[in-house]
């Protein structure tokens, strides 16, 4: 993945050793999403119910991103 092509770098370990090998635009947008919110969780309904399924259907991400994040 060429990260130049987002707005956005990931900042941990975790998400940037899965988006190597992720091409789908809205699948890096989802992932670097969640890593933001698990760093700064932001009110909001829709932001809520979005971390909750990109957490549904990455639980390991979801997983070692927080113990990497609570490690920091």
């Amino acid at each position: 993945m060429q990260f130049g092509q987002t707005q956005q770098q990931p900042i941990t370990s975790a998400v940037r050793a899965v988006l190597d090998g992720v091409r789908d635009m809205a699948t890096i947008a989802d992932l670097l999403f969640l890593e933001r919110w698990e760093m700064q969780p932001s009110p909001g309904m829709g932001s809520v119910l979005r971390v909750a399924q990109i957490r549904r259907a990455n639980p390991q991400l979801a997983a070692a991103l927080r113990a990497e994040l609570a490690s920091r």
